[in-house]
């Protein structure tokens, strides 16, 4: 390495921050581009297809070097977490023209995205899950937690045994796991080679005034231990805080039938054998719903069939209630096809990310929900009962909205026409 070429402020500023993040390639910005230099780049030009170039080509060693233009980062950045990397987005955090004289731009890590958190809305099925799992191993008892960082969903557990970890990971079809404690080297290697998952470590976070809300009904002390530090992990690596996130909820195994990893996969229940796809499965052959959501719920019901009869009653229950209710079934399934998917809408308004057209789909989603109340209290015999007293028609949001935002807003910022008069 050349002394010069090394030594440079940038490139001092380079090194600083991708030490921080050794096991992800470092997306540092420079003016319209993100750059990646050593191995980063030597990786990245293979995996991407882009063209390997080096800096300082006089130089005794030059840097290997490649780069993307940042308008169209997120296509390179979603290649590399679904081939299982992680991807630091290093950002200029201040304005070129206020650095003085030599000084360098402040730049930092303003996201790690990993195949645990990805949450890009033109990048994930729509009736799918994301989960990220911690696992946390305490003599022979294993406290597992898990989020979808895209819908806000929080639940823990605990496990007793190696299969049954295993299994449960594979119903969750989880790319991320995060280690607070070593995993037995047994169940490692499955985890890896079977399901292909990629291992972070994290130790403990803070108790934060946001985990005590979110663990207020977790009793276990290993799973509250968990969970804290799948909260720190997602804070630590989304550099934000989640106001989207529901309150964490347990549950226990033994509430749905038990089927290993191979029974699953041979039954085909969500994905085929031969594709690897929905098509030609019992989820493909069932699923009729309107919504994301409903998709997602459908496809956690196959997985995770009741056992306790009580359960059971109660669902087919609502079942019949639909059945029997044929004109208001199809008046509800018509009130939902305006219904847009409200739990990934929600996440994207807690990350910032969410655009004027999307508020859109809010206001338009919000606008069903006295229609399905009605309709709902209509053939309410009491199994409904408990949905109805939770869904809030949220008036006022959807009046502020309709106010703000024009019905045929830009999808982008930068556009303008997103605010009416």
């Amino acid at each position: 390495m050349s002394k010069k070429t090394a030594q440079t402020p940038m490139m001092q500023q380079y090194f600083e921050i991708k030490a921080q993040y050794p096991d992800a390639f470092l997306f540092y910005r420079i003016g319209d581009f993100y750059e990646m230099f050593y191995d980063d780049a030597v990786k990245a030009a293979k995996l991407l297809e882009l063209t390997l170039t080096s800096r300082n080509k006089n130089a005794d060693d030059p840097i290997p070097m490649c780069g993307v233009p940042h308008h169209s980062v997120q296509n390179y950045i979603d290649t590399l977490v679904d081939e299982g990397y992680k991807v630091a987005i290093c950002d200029q955090v201040e304005d070129p023209k206020l650095s003085k004289g030599s000084k360098m731009v402040k730049r930092e890590v303003t996201q790690l995205i990993t195949p645990g958190t990805k949450i890009d809305a033109n990048n994930i099925d729509s009736n799918a899950n994301n989960y990220l799992v911690a696992l946390n191993y305490d003599q022979h008892v294993c406290a597992l937690a898990y989020a979808d960082l895209s819908t806000g969903e929080l639940k823990t557990t605990t496990l007793d045994d190696e299969d049954t970890i295993f299994s449960e990971c594979s119903s969750l079809q989880t790319k991320e796991i995060v280690r607070l404690t070593p995993l037995p080297a047994s169940l490692e290697e499955r985890l890896a080679l079977q399901l292909n998952v990629v291992f972070s470590d994290h130790p403990l976070g803070e108790e934060t005034a946001e985990f005590h809300f979110l663990s207020a009904q977790i009793e276990s002390p290993l799973e509250k231990e968990t969970l804290k530090s799948l909260l720190s992990y997602l804070e630590r690596t989304q550099k934000r805080h989640f106001s989207h996130l529901q309150q964490a909820e347990h549950y226990e195994v033994s509430q749905y039938v038990k089927m290993d990893y191979d029974s699953k996969f041979n039954l085909e229940l969500t994905q085929s054998i031969r594709t690897g796809k929905k098509k030609g499965t019992l989820l493909w052959l069932l699923d009729e719903t309107e919504t994301a959501m409903g998709g997602r719920l459908l496809k956690r019901w196959i997985e995770k069939p009741l056992i306790h009869r009580q359960t059971i009653l109660e669902r087919q229950n609502r079942v019949q209630s639909m059945i029997d209710a044929f004109f208001e079934r199809n008046e509800l399934r018509q009130a939902l096809t305006n219904v847009y998917d409200l739990e990934r809408l929600v996440g994207r308004v807690s990350f910032g990310t969410i655009n004027a057209r999307e508020m859109i789909q809010l206001k338009t989603s919000l606008m069903a929900i006295p229609q399905i109340l009605s309709l709902l209290e209509g053939i309410n015999q009491g199994e409904w009962t408990p949905f109805l007293e939770q869904l809030d028609t949220m008036d006022d949001l959807v009046d502020l909205l309709e106010r703000s935002i024009l019905e045929d807003a830009s999808g982008s910022l930068k556009e303008g026409h997103l605010i009416k008069p």
